[in-house]
């Protein structure tokens, strides 16, 4: 197996409350338990010697190797081509009852001749609490037990395993039509051991994860031009959900970097206001109205427990997915990262950072789904408007900004943008729902807002509104939002110089970078690629000031550079490699707004 092989050479698969990473090898190299936030079981992607990992395939090292989904499913099939025959490893979990928060849950492997005779190697080889803690290991008449001080792993196999120090390794041949099945079961300390298995109930278990899934897939109301790239983004935005509370999170990695062998390594294994609210748009676009309500259900109670506990600001930016606001970063000094990208961080301290868009995409996310904002009792109303009073005398502040820069605070124009949306859709859902508001109050800062905005983000000089007031010459990406919200009209001239000031300076080859950081520097050495999400945001930009030829063509060659399987990472490198934590929700829900604004727009032009 390589040390670290490319981020792209990967799929993701899960069962809503936890998730794990297959690589093309069969190899899987990242994995943590009970939850996406939990420590690392697996983590070879983070340190090859330290991390740990879980691989299945030939030993010949002759074969080819080919990754795909099962169709409209979150099973995945790795294939091993040689000429003594084809053989595949099916990976996946199940995400029946996973509404229910449950410490047990199981990666299942099943292992399949499909032409000829095919010899797998398989070594188990868990590194608990990203390699920090020591485990034992038993063997017993049921298969291996793996027993760390906070967790237990239970290895199920059906043939013979053997003991490689505090390990599990095992070969198996199979002939044309013959399976095999491992299974991988972690839980509690005290948790009872698994059920035995035999290959047939593995093989039953499989189909049901298959059928599930393509039933859940059904649920989509999308009928436009790209419904493989689409149905593929909304299965992974399913999966990067943790179904007990309906929140998102943002990466299903931590530490990947934004350049390789740089510091730009974030653990992003946690639900953002922004990034979840922006998906309920995208979610209620496809029909699936049941994760939309219950991530607005989950942004009220938020805003419920931070009025209830007095707390300094209406909102965090970030939350972990139960709701607990503590994500105390540190360094795991012991890892040495992706191919040397050092430092390797776990929690994120960006979580204290003051960033005022959240609250525009908040409100933008509950007013879109106004029928689900309906279902928001009195309480939550309340909640909802004392925010907003709280922002009224909270928007005229510097702060930190959506990129979460760590180069001080600046008056950045999107937050000024969003604090406008918060109160436009705020108004509109007092008024429309008649609520109790300071309609007045509210009034009165989003039009002062936009007043400031017009005058001190919009740049003479540059013929475009700034990252930030004062910052002639720099652009930013995240503006691409300013006609979705209606900040600005699409065809307005201001925005439409603004899009060419863009395609000067943060366009290459019609992928999007986030800004510059040479000319607005953000307190982090070295450089980073294209941001995928912003590219998404470009197409949708594009599409609705007009310029469709040149927004689908920026749609289409950008799904050229999706990983095998359809998955994208956070940014595209400059040789056209993903970096960054994989797959970014974030990236995946603005490709579905993209397609969804692009095909609109399109039939419109040929209706």
């Amino acid at each position: 197996m390589d040390r670290y092989p490319p981020i792209a050479e990967h799929g993701l698969v899960g069962d809503l409350q936890t998730a794990a990473l297959v690589s093309s090898q069969g190899v899987v190299d990242w994995f943590s338990a009970p939850r996406f936030d939990s420590p690392s079981i697996f983590a070879a992607l983070l340190d090859h010697d330290k991390g740990g990992y879980f691989r299945i395939s030939p030993d010949t090292g002759h074969e080819s190797r080919k990754q795909l989904y099962y169709p409209d499913t979150a099973v995945l099939v790795t294939r091993f081509m040689s000429p003594d025959g084809v053989g595949e490893v099916l990976d996946c979990m199940d995400p029946a009852g996973s509404e229910t928060v449950t410490d047990r849950h199981t990666l299942l492997r099943a292992i399949r001749s499909v032409r000829g005779t095919v010899r797998f190697t398989m070594e188990c080889r868990p590194r608990f609490d990203y390699g920090r803690a020591t485990h034992d290991l038993d063997l017993t008449p049921d298969g291996v037990v793996f027993r760390a001080p906070e967790i237990t792993a239970h290895l199920q196999a059906t043939f013979p395993v053997e003991r490689d120090t505090n390990d599990a390794v095992g070969t198996v041949t199979l002939h044309q039509g013959e399976t095999a099945v491992v299974l991988l079961t972690v839980c509690s300390p005290v948790g009872p051991p698994p059920p035995p298995v035999t290959t047939a109930e593995a093989e039953e278990r499989l189909w049901g994860i298959v059928d599930h899934w393509q039933r859940w897939t059904r649920g989509s109301r999308y009928r436009g031009r790209w419904p493989d790239m689409v149905n593929r983004s909304a299965i992974t935005l399913k999966l990067l959900t943790y179904a007990p509370t309906g929140a998102p999170i943002a990466a299903a990695t931590m530490g990947l970097p934004e350049q390789v062998g740089g510091e730009r390594n974030w653990d992003y294994r946690y639900t953002w206001i922004r990034d979840g609210s922006l998906s309920i748009r995208a979610l209620l676009d496809l029909g699936f109205t049941e994760e939309a309500t219950a991530f607005t259900h989950w942004i009220r109670n938020r805003l419920m427990t931070e009025r209830e506990q007095g707390s300094k600001e209406a909102l965090k930016i970030m939350y972990r997915v139960d709701g607990e606001p503590i994500l105390t970063e540190e360094i795991l000094e012991h890892f040495e990262g992706y191919r040397g990208s050092y430092p390797v961080r776990v929690g994120n301290a960006a979580a204290d950072q003051l960033q005022l868009d959240i609250y525009g995409e908040a409100l933008y996310g509950l007013s879109e789904g106004r029928t689900v904002a309906m279902q928001a009792d009195y309480r939550g109303w309340r909640a909802l408007a004392d925010a907003l009073d709280w922002l009224a005398d909270s928007w005229d502040r510097p702060d930190e900004g959506i990129w979460e820069t760590r180069g001080g605070r600046k008056d950045f124009t999107y937050s000024r943008v969003m604090c406008w949306a918060a109160f436009d859709r705020g108004l509109r859902m007092a008024t429309q729902f008649s609520r109790p508001a300071d309609t007045e109050r509210w009034t009165k800062a989003r039009d002062t807002i936009l007043e400031q905005v017009m005058s001190r983000g919009w740049s003479e000089t540059d013929k475009a509104f700034v990252q930030h007031y004062g910052a002639d010459a720099v652009l930013d990406a995240s503006l691409l939002l300013m006609p979705r919200v209606g900040f600005v009209a699409p065809r307005d001239p201001t925005w439409l110089s603004t899009l060419d000031a863009m395609d000067r300076t943060l366009v290459s080859d019609s992928l999007v970078y986030r800004y510059d950081p040479a000319a607005s520097p953000d307190g982090l050495r070295g450089s980073e690629g294209t941001f995928s999400l912003c590219t998404f945001l470009y197409v949708d930009a594009l599409a609705r000031s007009g310029r469709l030829r040149q927004a689908r063509y920026t749609f289409e060659k950008m799904q050229t550079y999706a990983n095998h399987v359809g998955l994208f990472a956070e940014e595209v490198g400059p040789s056209g490699e993903q970096l960054g934590n994989f797959p970014q929700a974030f990236t995946h829900l603005s490709l579905i707004t993209a397609a969804t604004t692009l095909d609109e727009a399109l039939d419109s032009m040929t209706g």
